[in-house]
């Protein structure tokens, strides 16, 4: 296996929370490698333990056992000050609600963003990719729901993370509205080649991704990759 197909590894992977009779094991010995560039997906019912291993891998929950090795460097040998830094840097984060500044405007919002980064991507190319260009001096109020998604993945992407880790991005919105984030993920994958890692609980969405990783109760029940996925666009449920 080339370094590049094993860029992000888990081995081993374990986490409880709470001790004696309230101690619940949430991941069980997790192992699996994700390749550079993959769209990957982490399916799996409310309770199997997929939000906890994304914010693991994000560096924002510590483990009890086990690995895991981002492009060669060992999330447990850094300090705090270290995986601080990591985060910023390497790191960008969608999550089901927004999250944004409200006094900001989008541009502004997206900006906080690129200030985490030494080397940003073009904010008025992105705004441009993400269908916000005309939009970009209104405040987050001004938005619907899929404009303000779209403006927290702009806020993530723009540092251009080696890593962008979705959590339920969709789940707050409608269908089409869903599709349309979907494909706007699908796009900023393929034009910038970040590793995307997306949690949902949506069967549908595995079959857009390179790489499907399913989860229950802790365990990893099965690890595929996709060999004939389909678009966003053609994706229904």
């Amino acid at each position: 296996m080339t370094d590049t197909e094993k860029f992000l590894e888990v081995r081993g992977l374990q986490k409880s929370f709470g001790s004696g009779d309230t101690r619940q094991d949430v991941l069980r010995g997790l192992d699996f490698t994700v390749a550079k560039g993959e769209f990957c997906v982490l399916l799996g019912p409310s309770g199997s333990g997929k939000s906890t291993l994304l914010n693991i891998l994000g560096g924002i929950d510590s483990v009890d056992g086990g690995e895991i090795i981002i492009d060669g460097d060992k999330l447990a040998d850094m300090d705090e000050k270290s995986l601080t830094r990591y985060r910023r840097k390497h790191l960008g984060y969608v999550f089901q609600m927004y999250n944004l500044i409200p006094n900001l405007n989008v541009k502004e919002n997206i900006e906080t963003g690129a200030y985490l980064s030494d080397d940003p991507l073009d904010i008025d190319e992105l705004l441009k990719i993400l269908g916000l260009f005309e939009h970009r001096y209104k405040l987050p109020n001004q938005l619907s729901g899929g404009q303000q998604q779209r403006v927290s993945i702009g806020r993530a992407i723009v540092k251009n993370p080696d890593i962008l880790l979705c959590d339920e991005p969709t789940g707050a919105l409608d269908y089409n509205t869903s599709k349309e984030i979907l494909q706007l993920i699908e796009e900023v994958n393929q034009k910038y080649g970040n590793t995307i890692i997306m949690v949902t609980h949506n069967e549908a969405i595995k079959l857009m991704a390179d790489h499907v990783i399913k989860l229950r109760d802790g365990r990893i029940r099965h690890d595929d990759r996709n060999t004939s996925k389909i678009t966003a666009k053609e994706l229904e449920w």
